[in-house]
Order: structure tokens, then C-alpha cells, then sequence
């Protein structure tokens, strides 16, 4: 069995990727997104830690949390979230030509990928560039051609908050007309 070296740092900022099995398109389905809403609460209510941002794009996810001072378990938190969401969702979802020894083995659905990437935010300038990230992520993928478009995302929490401004982020063609890309 592989063991996977992780930072757990009680207290620290993380940035999260969580994709779908497959890269199956369904995240951004309302039953779905319901389904995650009430994970995400449930979760909380139970183990708390803050939203920093959140996007949810329709095969993946990135979010970044800050956990309380004196606990490092994001690994749990996105168990339950994961599972909560397979409990809503799975009976609508679930596909049984795409299960394989190992998921049957590991008692696991065909909703989400098994591992997901974390990254321990290490000072300011790296939570600034992931939330940059996070946000610019509809447009790069190209689902929208402004950040403001995408509505699966914390960014318009944050413009409200006047963290950013409603119009931040070049479109995808401003990109190919400053950049060549």
C-alpha cells in the first residue's frame, strides 16, 4: 500500500484539488451542488474550518481552508464531505461498468477520484497566487470568458467583500490578443 507524506500543520491554510472519477462532467449539476452545499455544512458543523475560496468546475474543484489552531485533520473533512455528497448522489451517479477490483476493494463508488491534491499555503504571497488561481480557473479552462461570469465561485463573496474588483482577471481573449495564447 502506497503511504502518501503529507503536511498537517494544526491551524494552516491549505489549497485543495478534488476531481471527479473519470473526470466525469457533473459537479456542476444542481442536484450535485446541493449535495456538496449540504456536505460542506454538515461537515463544518461537526469538524469546523473556514472557506477561504472555493471554485467548482464540472470535473474538479479547488478550494482553500484555513483549519482552527489546533487541528490538522483535512484528510476526515474531505472523507465526509466526499461521502456525503456519494450518499446523495450516488444512486443517480453511479456507474457500474466503471468499477474496477480496487474500487470494489476500497468499498469506494464511481463518483470521485481516490487521491486528491493538497498543498500546505506556505506565507502571503502564496495564498495570494492560489487565490488567483482558484478564481481565474472557469476562464482558463475556458467556461467563461470573465471570472465574474462563473457562478460556482467564491469570487463574487470576495468582489463583494472588495477583495477583488468585479471586473478582475483578463477574458480568455484579452489573454490571446496581449499574449498570443
Amino acid at each position: 500500500m502506497t503511504h502518501y507524506r503529507r503536511i498537517n500543520q494544526a491551524g494552516a491554510t491549505y489549497f485543495f484539488t478534488i476531481v471527479t472519477y473519470r473526470r466525469r462532467a457533473f459537479l456542476c449539476n444542481q442536484d450535485v451542488l446541493k449535495a456538496l452545499r449540504d456536505a460542506i455544512d454538515k461537515t463544518r458543523a461537526q469538524y469546523p474550518f473556514t472557506i477561504d475560496a472555493w471554485v467548482i468546475l464540472p470535473d474538479h474543484m479547488h478550494a482553500i481552508w484555513t483549519l482552527p489552531p489546533d487541528d490538522a485533520d483535512f484528510a476526515n473533512r474531505w472523507r465526509l464531505i466526499k461521502r456525503y455528497v456519494t450518499l446523495a448522489c450516488g444512486v443517480t451517479l453511479y456507474q457500474p461498468n466503471l468499477m474496477t477490483a480496487s474500487k470494489t476493494k476500497h468499498r469506494e463508488s464511481t463518483l470521485w477520484q481516490r487521491r486528491y491534491w493538497e498543498h500546505l499555503i506556505r506565507d502571503d504571497d502564496d495564498y495570494a497566487k492560489h487565490m488567483d488561481y482558484v478564481h481565474f480557473n472557469p476562464v482558463k479552462h475556458g467556461l467563461v470568458n470573465r471570472v465574474l461570469d462563473w457562478p460556482h465561485s467564491s469570487f463574487h463573496r470576495h468582489a463583494r467583500n472588495g477583495i477583488y474588483a468585479q471586473d478582475w482577471g483578463l477574458s480568455a481573449t484579452e489573454i490571446e490578443e496581449n499574449f498570443g495564447e
